[in-house]
């Protein structure tokens, strides 16, 4: 958010007398003390993007708040690049695996490692004769069900445990499709790209952008060899999420535009228009928000139920357009219509999918608190927390934190008093 800002104090109280509230009033719209809203207006407090948020929906102001809030920032963090494009079998792929430590992983490219006549590690030569028909058969099957498999892990263990099992799986599925027949190359460089694509999530719940985003480019390279061009579409879904939780609505609404041509699976057009209606929601614009959430319902409705690949994108979310409406009328500060669509939707969710519950648990009650209902929030958030330590998501954290701000707004009411020492803790565990 900006510094301290006359020109949007201005404008709030112009706004603000034009629709006939005191300050009393609109501060019991959007539950903020009448004292820092009169600091705001004076230009000597800066306001929080959920202020803003909320004083653009109580006044009416269709993003022209949030507009001027935010033009003034810097753009420090500009939209992440994609990669640049090898072809799969260029580097080396290395893992330092420790039982009480951190695990790495790293890219070292072949002539490198040629040169520098690394002696010291183990290998062996996983064969270059062709592969029977029946192994690469096998391998498909086996690695289809383990991917359900992780994938139904990943809701209930940290990344960390899951992503070297996985990493070695999308190198085993590379490596394979080099001595297979044409067909299986095909199958198997597929499936790998789902492994990477999954790869590339997981290492953003770890709350390394860029990592993730190199991930996400090895799945579209993966798929492209396999005669798969759809995956870079969804790869601008993906790096739309990035910027999304940067919180710039410009370059996360032009890059899900990108991913919803005509030319891609209805599937990734309508995750690309959820996205986009994500973005439309960070800057206050509720209408455009509205249509492309339309949108997406029209296209995730058209998706081919029956093939057997596996699903692009989250699988534990019965409603997944409702519950993004959900979330969006958080962002749009209408936290009163958020709470009750992310109510209806998390009753929905299987009490299995963990982070599921988490992500969205923690925005509806980031809902409640923002409605002003803060014993409902404390008590939706407390039983979220053993859940939140297990999954240990940056994404979750970012929520977290600003559920930690809000009710810090309210650091005397009892339930606040116990539920802060551990929310603090938890909300900082990805910035210490």
């Amino acid at each position: 958010m900006p510094e301290p800002s006359a020109e949007f104090g201005e404008e709030l109280r112009k706004r603000r007398l034009q629709a006939g509230l005191s300050l009393t009033a609109l501060s019991g719209t959007v539950h903020y003390s009448k004292a820092q809203l009169s600091k705001v207006e004076r230009g000597i407090k800066t306001p929080s993007r959920d202020l803003v948020q909320l004083c653009d929906a109580a006044l009416g102001a269709d993003g022209a708040l949030v507009a001027l809030a935010t033009r003034t920032v810097p753009n420090t963090s500009a939209a992440p690049d994609e990669s640049e494009r090898g072809h799969i079998d260029e580097e080396d792929w290395i893992m330092q695996l420790s039982p009480d430590g951190p695990n790495r992983f790293q890219t070292v490219g072949r002539r490198k490692v040629m040169s520098a006549g690394v002696t010291s590690l183990m290998s062996w030569r996983s064969g270059g004769g062709p592969a029977a028909a029946a192994s690469g058969a096998g391998m498909l099957e086996a690695s289809r069900s383990l991917f359900t498999h992780y994938r139904k892990l990943g809701q209930t263990v940290a990344p960390g445990l899951l992503l070297p099992a996985l990493i070695a799986q999308t190198h085993t599925l590379r490596e394979l499709s080099a001595h297979s027949d044409t067909n299986s190359r095909r199958q198997l460089l597929a499936l790998g790209s789902r492994y990477a694509e999954y790869v590339g999530w997981l290492v953003q719940e770890t709350g390394d952008e860029q990592a993730a985003l190199w991930w996400t480019q090895r799945a579209v390279d993966l798929a492209a060899a396999g005669g798969d061009q759809s995956l870079a579409g969804y790869a601008l879904v993906r790096r739309a999420l990035v910027t999304m939780y940067r919180n710039d609505a410009e370059q996360t609404i032009a890059l899900a535009r990108r991913a919803q041509s005509s030319t891609l699976p209805p599937r990734i057009q309508g995750l690309a228009a959820q996205r986009e209606a994500q973005g439309h929601a960070l800057a206050g614009d509720l209408n455009s928000c509205l249509s492309a959430l339309d949108r997406a319902r029209v296209l995730l409705a058209r998706e081919d139920s029956d093939s057997d690949e596996p699903v692009v994108g989250t699988m534990h979310l019965p409603d997944p357009v409702s519950m993004v409406t959900g979330w969006c009328l958080v962002d749009l500060g209408r936290p009163a219509e958020a709470s009750e669509e992310l109510d209806r939707q998390i009753a929905l969710v299987g009490k299995d999918a963990v982070r599921t519950q988490v992500r969205y648990g923690v925005r509806r009650a980031l809902a409640h608190a923002s409605a002003g209902e803060i014993e409902h929030a404390c008590a939706l958030t407390e039983p979220l927390l053993d859940g939140v330590t297990v999954v240990h998501s940056a994404t979750v954290t970012t929520d977290l934190q600003r559920l930690a701000r809000v009710l810090a707004r309210y650091s005397d009411h009892p339930s606040v008093r116990q539920l802060g020492p551990r929310l603090g803790t938890l909300s900082r565990s990805f910035t210490s």
